[in-house]
């Protein structure tokens, strides 16, 4: 079945039609009329029509959306939340590591349900039509975008050489081991360990075991962690650091990792927009958001192809900045090191003390070097510090922060309220008042970074929204890139991304336009979310077919 929706409030008829003529008819509709796809959900709607061939203009996912607009705080009366527009790929903790849980999709939409989606999409209208300006709707359309984006990149997928890769992992750790043992590298350091350990039995892959053996030759650690082991004179330390981090390498892309995730030279990792709370992305599978910097050079462009890699300096802190209005801030934020600019500004003495202030500010830091750095900028930048202050007061009183453009923080669980009403009992204990005091920080800390962390994944979401249109206008090559599939052999196109960096895949005669692009698309990102008010945002843009150089 598929609608087009011209008028949301007004009468709609519904075309139905079979599967196998689906994609001929949408390729006829957005061909003619270039219209906004209304669909619940574009993770289920869009990898068939690119495997097709076709490629979708405009998009409204009403699943993203629904959530957007469910918890808004910008609305007085937000969209009615409903289960059936629930996603529960939803990551409810800010600092939730990507691809540490598991996707259950909604159940496809059966013929039936489209009633119900037109219902949704006209709730969804309604609700946008209350609110007090455009941001709202502005963050629906980026949020869009960037699903119709996630699914390209998967389709496109991310040219990637198995034979570095695998050169790589043999320099690293040896010869591809059978199933179930360690490569040979791991295996010499396992001995090593065991000997300084005085337990030939023991397992370096087991942290309690390790820990039990550390102690018991006189080195009282809490725990295996690097920071630990490195305060530490002792000869099983070198051989134990090096082990773990081999294991890190095997373990996660490891030829398991290499077998599973890259076919044809291509890593197809999937995306899931506004995965994490604040709007930034998360990885379903892949782990395409924690690629070790040593594994980049395998990702390698096609022949006749090459990259533009470009990546934002300090977006945070220059989001931070430019939705508080300092201009104090804004003035240190000038040129490629925002940091240097604040020594500059008189706050602190060292660059190494701008970025601990900096950084302590969005996340809260009250004790260590950071802790003591921070009071300095709340002179210096009023107005920035103002309002991260203030976001970290209204989470510690249990109320909702929202993002520049209107997407608003959870509101907390039942249990946050039931400890801060126990602690506030005539009747409550220390230990209680001091629990509820501990969590109200926690939490504050929480809605400090995320109007900041969550301002800054909109910058992004509209960088990549002004990219992709941009790419769109660039000619056809003459150069395939055919690993790319249907929709992506001939054009430039986004090939990753992650948080504050994108990488296009173009052929080599179009790098000066798409570098071009990049660069245009940030102003115009810039512009959008911060109309009237200057604040560099500087690109660090390289072309090259190694993207790890």
């Amino acid at each position: 079945m598929l609608a087009v929706l011209e008028d949301p409030l007004a009468a709609v008829e519904a075309e139905r039609i079979s599967d196998e003529a689906l994609p001929d008819r949408v390729r006829e509709l957005e061909e003619r009329r270039s219209p906004r796809w209304t669909v619940r959900s574009l993770r289920t709607f869009y990898p068939p029509l690119l495997a097709s061939g076709i490629r979708l203009r405009r998009a409204h996912d009403l699943l993203l959306c629904h959530a957007i607009l469910r918890d808004t705080a910008s609305l007085a009366e937000p969209l009615a939340p409903s289960p059936r527009w629930v996603r529960t790929d939803e990551v409810q903790d800010a600092a939730a590591q990507p691809g540490l849980f598991e996707v259950d999709l909604p159940s496809l939409p059966r013929a039936d349900d489209f009633d119900e989606a037109l219902t949704q999409w006209r709730a969804q209208q309604a609700a946008l039509g209350r609110a007090p300006d455009a941001r709202l709707a502005l963050l629906c359309a980026a949020e869009s975008t960037g699903a119709l984006i996630a699914e390209e990149m998967t389709a496109a997928g991310l040219p990637w050489s198995t034979a570095i890769h695998q050169r790589i992992l043999e320099d690293a750790l040896g010869a591809r081991p059978l199933r179930g043992a360690r490569p040979a590298r791991m295996a010499a350091l396992a001995t090593r360990i065991a000997e300084a350990l005085n337990d030939p039995d023991l397992n370096p892959d087991s942290p309690p075991r390790v820990l039990r053996a550390l102690h018991r030759v006189g080195v009282f650690v809490d725990s295996t962690s690097k920071w630990e082991l490195s305060e530490i004179d002792h000869p099983v330390v070198e051989p134990l650091l090096e082990y773990k981090k081999l294991s890190r390498l095997f373990a996660a892309n490891g030829w398991a990792w290499l077998d599973e995730w890259v076919h044809e030279d291509r890593f197809r990792p999937v995306y899931l927009t506004g995965g994490v709370v604040t709007g930034r992305w998360a990885s379903s599978g892949g782990g395409a958001l924690q690629i070790p910097r040593q594994l980049r050079t395998a990702v390698h462009a096609d022949p006749g192809w090459t990259f533009v890699a470009a990546d934002v300096a300090q977006l945070e802190p220059r989001v931070l900045a430019a939705m508080s209005h300092d201009a104090a801030m804004a003035e240190a934020a000038r040129g490629a090191d925002l940091y240097d600019g604040v020594v500059r500004s008189g706050a602190v003495a060292t660059r190494e003390e701008a970025k601990y202030a900096v950084l302590g500010a969005m996340y809260g830091a009250t004790t260590g070097e950071s802790g003591r750095l921070v009071p300095r900028l709340r002179s210096v930048y009023p107005r920035a510090m103002g309002l991260v202050d203030a976001a970290a007061r209204t989470g510690e009183e249990g109320g909702v922060v929202s993002t520049l453009l209107g997407r608003s923080s959870p509101r907390p669980d039942e249990s946050w309220r039931r400890a801060q009403s126990q602690a506030s009992d005539p009747g409550a204990g220390g230990a209680d008042e001091s629990r509820a005091r501990s969590r109200a920080r926690d939490r504050g800390r929480f809605t400090r970074n995320f109007v900041v962390q969550g301002t800054a994944a909109e910058w992004a979401l509209l960088w990549l929204a002004e990219i992709r249109h941009r790419l769109m206008a660039l000619p056809v090559a003459s150069a395939p890139a055919p690993a790319s599939g249907p929709v992506f052999s001939r054009r430039a196109h986004l090939a990753f991304f992650l948080h504050d960096e994108v990488i296009v895949h173009c052929p080599a005669e179009q790098a000066d336009a798409v570098a071009s692009a990049v660069r245009g698309a940030a102003e115009a990102a810039t512009a959008r979310l911060f109309p009237g008010f200057a604040i560099d945002v500087p690109l660090d843009l390289h072309i090259s077919a190694d993207a790890g150089k």
